[in-house]
């Protein structure tokens, strides 16, 4: 079961790092079809440093979630994962309800499974 964790686990770290390219380096036409938004509204300049803000969160989540292999070991590596995982499940929640239902699929159920993943190894 570690193993299926460790892969979940990873999977939502590069899955935000992706995330982090998307927001920051996309065109404002993926940015609008990526987050159900009027084309016009994200090619304002506002917008644009809003989502490449927004990017470097998500990029952060990411590496830190990758750097919990390697700083952390045993329980306290779980621990600290559980806690990014928590994160980006409650900030997808609440982008679920407040952006586009899609975050709800592509972000918080693949951080679900890992946190219950990790719940199975611990």
């Amino acid at each position: 079961m570690q193993i299926i964790a460790t892969i979940f686990v990873i999977f939502v770290a590069i899955e935000h790092l992706g995330i982090m390219i998307l927001e920051m380096f996309a065109k404002p036409e993926k940015h609008a079809q990526s987050f159900d938004l009027n084309t016009e509204f994200t090619k304002q300049p506002e917008v644009r440093v809003l989502l490449a803000n927004q990017g470097i969160y998500n990029g952060m989540l990411g590496l830190s979630i990758l750097a919990s292999f390697w700083l952390f070991s045993g329980n306290t590596q779980l621990t600290v994962q559980l806690l990014l995982l928590t994160f980006i499940a409650v900030v997808a929640l609440y982008g679920g309800f407040t952006s586009t239902r899609k975050i709800w699929l592509l972000q918080m159920l693949p951080a679900i499974i890992a946190i219950i993943a990790i719940c199975f190894v611990i």
